[in-house]
């Protein structure tokens, strides 16, 4: 059966605010038992996961924010976006709440950037992570390959790209990256953009890119930390992504001790919203398996 949906006009409504370094961010929690963080990628927001929304919340802590720079938050315009200060306001967020256990989580694409942040922090004993899945996401520099539209805002010229990024062209790009049977509706189409435009955000696309280059100045600091196995790992992925498909998880069993993965035949850059269904049973599987000694190894 088709999980339902979360049209976005009640998402929206559903949001919840606190303040990250003088600036106002969308939160959204629901749902009782162990927190599961979900973090969202480029360049859309937290409601990618409203598919998955309702029935994650009935066996966990769900807690999802719009990052500094995306969806409903504020998208300061003379600002340095950077990986390592989303992973600040994800600890925000969890100090907010005052979540003081150890914290699942969920990534997709930037996202996976992000928890990369957090395993290597949980491994500097500056944040408790018992678990990780990722999804499509550039976990090794040397596997991405960006599309046309990211190569553009990372030019000199990017600012000026970004300013002229239209709803036809996220059409564009997203239609390059998602699975051939799989493609958003127009209606979802106009949601995504909704998010993209909210706060003027085009203006910041260029500085939101600068993750490319951070990726690589932090890859061999991530890559070791997720060598480490103390903490559960899995990657799900959409095996016809351009971006990061099959050919990142290729380089992912080549780099990781006893890697888990999954990959989804067919499916593009965007599985939770391509095939939620798949991604919600492949992560209640990895879930279910994480026996108490395995999360004690992991939390300690």
């Amino acid at each position: 059966m088709p999980l339902a949906e979360i049209p976005l006009c009640v998402w929206r409504k559903r949001a919840q605010s606190f303040q990250f370094q003088g600036h106002t961010v969308r939160y959204w929690t629901a749902g009782q038992g162990e927190p599961l963080l979900l973090i969202h990628g480029f360049p859309t927001a937290s409601w990618d996961w409203h598919y998955l929304w309702q029935p994650l919340a009935q066996r966990y802590r769900l807690i999802a924010c719009d990052m500094l720079g995306f969806g409903d938050s504020a998208k300061p315009l003379n600002h340095e976006y950077s990986l390592l200060e989303q992973a600040d306001l994800q600890q925000a967020l969890l100090e907010h709440l005052s979540i003081r256990q150890p914290v699942h989580v969920l990534a997709h694409d930037y996202g996976d950037s992000v928890a990369q942040e957090l395993l290597a922090r949980h491994y500097e004993a500056r944040f408790n992570l018992a678990s990780c899945v990722f999804l499509n996401g550039g976990l090794f520099p040397e596997t991405h390959r960006p599309v046309l539209m990211q190569k553009l805002l990372l030019s000199p010229l990017g600012w000026m790209i970004g300013r002229a990024f239209s709803r036809d062209a996220l059409v564009k790009s997203f239609r390059q990256i998602f699975g051939p049977q799989s493609r958003p509706s127009e209606s979802e189409m106009d949601d995504f953009w909704s998010l993209v435009d909210s706060n003027r955000g085009p203006r910041i696309l260029h500085k939101l890119i600068s993750y490319i280059p951070e990726r690589r100045a932090q890859r061999d600091r991530w890559v070791h930390a997720m060598q480490r196995g103390g903490v559960p790992l899995r990657v799900i992925d959409g095996e016809v992504d351009p971006i990061s498909g099959g050919h990142m998880v290729q380089r992912y069993r080549q780099l990781i001790p006893n890697p888990d993965t999954v990959l989804l035949p067919g499916i593009g850059h965007y599985p939770q919203t391509e095939a939620p269904g798949q991604v919600l049973e492949h992560y209640l599987a990895f879930r279910d398996r994480l026996t108490p000694a395995t999360l004690k190894v992991a939390c300690s």
